[in-house]
């Protein structure tokens, strides 16, 4: 395929832009707040069913055509259980045994795995040599925050790290599921049929597993569930889609640079979290995966020399 730059970001785009990473970047610490009283299923339940209320309402005032047939609504079921029932809950099983702000670096290996997941699958992404070498930089960095002594561990804390590297996995797989079977849908009706299907996924696997919801929640928890949920999910979903639409999905990658320090800083100032320098190190090789598959400073270098 031939190269299409990616288009310059105005500065309306690059204040939506730190936007949408701080309210995704929060949303390990609310994650967190909620999780000290209710549990990780749960948390999902809340978060998926009211975004998607949040959603219907957006959709139906704006009079968009809601899909009838079985085929897509069977799309949307599938795509819900890749984008949000698999990587929601495992990542908020993981976080009850590892530290929020290491859950977002872990967090950030969805851009790699979906280079490797798209190669697979897709024809128009082929892997190049330097996605090759981002991807391998990226999984350096993993490596590097794991702990090459701990690859082989079982204990919870090593399980919850594997359990958010299978939810990025998961991240990815769904990409590509929205690229071939949702593509033709306006992303917005997209993304409330999505969640409807989590929610119709999530409400019996929550009762069965963690019993029936209460509603009796420490208002803490509450304000929690309702910034990830309408703020971090509902509301990011509106405005990923407006950063999309004015700058293009490379400068998007943006966002996973910018969420886990977000995460991190949250996580270290109030709930005392310390992680390790090896975290920050692996972060840094991630980050340098991600600059290397994304290509532009390769691009300018390569010009001015």
């Amino acid at each position: 395929m031939p190269f299409q730059p990616t288009p310059a970001m105005s500065s309306r785009a690059w204040i939506e832009l730190g936007l949408l990473s701080t309210l995704w970047g929060g949303s390990f610490f609310s994650i967190a707040i909620a999780l000290q009283e209710i549990g990780p299923v749960t948390a999902v339940l809340h978060r998926v069913g009211w975004a998607a209320i949040a959603l219907w309402i957006v959709v139906l005032s704006l009079r968009l055509q809601v899909p009838r047939t079985p085929g897509v609504w069977g799309a949307f079921l599938v795509m819900g259980c890749l984008n949000n029932v698999i990587p929601f809950t495992l990542m908020s099983w993981g976080q009850t045994h590892i530290e929020s702000g290491l859950t977002s670096i872990f967090n950030a290996m969805t851009a790699p795995l979906g280079v490797l997941v798209a190669a697979a699958i897709l024809r128009d992404e082929p892997l190049s040599l330097r996605r090759i070498c981002g991807v391998m930089l990226a999984f350096t960095g993993t490596v590097v925050v794991i702990g090459i002594d701990r690859l082989g561990a079982l204990d919870l804390r090593a399980l919850g790290q594997w359990a958010v590297l299978l939810g990025a996995l998961s991240y990815a797989f769904a990409s590509v599921w929205a690229k071939l079977h949702l593509r033709n849908l306006h992303p917005l009706v997209a993304a409330a049929g999505m969640l409807t299907g989590s929610t119709l996924v999530m409400l019996p696997s929550a009762i069965l597993i963690e019993g029936a919801p209460s509603l009796a929640l420490a208002w803490s928890t509450w304000g929690a569930i309702a910034y990830y949920a309408i703020f971090a999910t509902a509301m990011a979903y509106l405005l990923y889609y407006r950063v999309l639409g004015m700058a293009g999905a490379g400068n998007l990658m943006l966002c996973t640079l910018l969420i886990p320090p977000i995460a991190i800083f949250l996580g270290w100032a109030f709930l005392a979290e310390r992680l390790a320098p090896a975290a920050f190190l692996g972060f840094a090789f991630i980050a340098l995966g991600l600059v290397v598959i994304d290509g532009r400073i390769l691009r300018r270098l390569k010009s001015t020399a």
